[in-house]
C-alpha cells in the first residue's frame, strides 16, 4: 500500500498562465510578414530580369524594382524573425521554479 508523506509536486510548479492571442496574432504578423516580402522580392527580380510588364505599373524601372526587391528582403528577414520570436516564446516551458543551474543542459 502507497504511504503518503505530504509531498505534493504540483507546489513546485508555479501557477500556468493562460498564454493570451497576442503572441498568436503576432506569429501570424510575422507570417504574413514573411510572405508579403517573398512576394515582392519575386516581383522585383522578375522585373530586374526584364519581365516587368507582367507588373504593370508596379515595374516600370530599374530604380522601383530594386527598391521592391529591397523592400522585399527586409520585410522576408522582419517577418521570419517574429515569427521565430513568437514561437519560440510560445513554446517556452513552464517547467519547475528552480535555480536554472540545476535544470538538464542540451548537448
Amino acid at each position: 500500500m502507497k504511504s503518503s508523506d505530504g509531498f505534493d509536486a504540483r507546489r513546485l510548479r508555479p501557477p500556468r498562465e493562460r498564454r493570451g492571442w497576442g503572441l498568436r496574432l503576432a506569429a501570424l504578423l510575422g507570417a504574413l510578414f514573411a510572405t508579403l516580402g517573398v512576394l515582392l522580392a519575386l516581383a522585383g527580380t522578375a522585373s530586374l530580369l526584364g519581365h516587368g510588364q507582367a507588373l504593370g505599373s508596379l515595374g516600370t524601372g530599374r530604380d522601383g524594382a530594386i527598391v521592391m526587391l529591397v523592400v522585399g528582403v527586409v520585410l522576408l528577414w522582419l517577418g521570419i524573425a517574429i515569427c521565430r520570436r513568437c514561437r519560440r516564446r510560445l513554446r517556452q516551458p513552464d517547467g519547475l521554479s528552480m535555480s536554472p543551474h540545476l535544470l538538464r543542459k542540451r548537448r
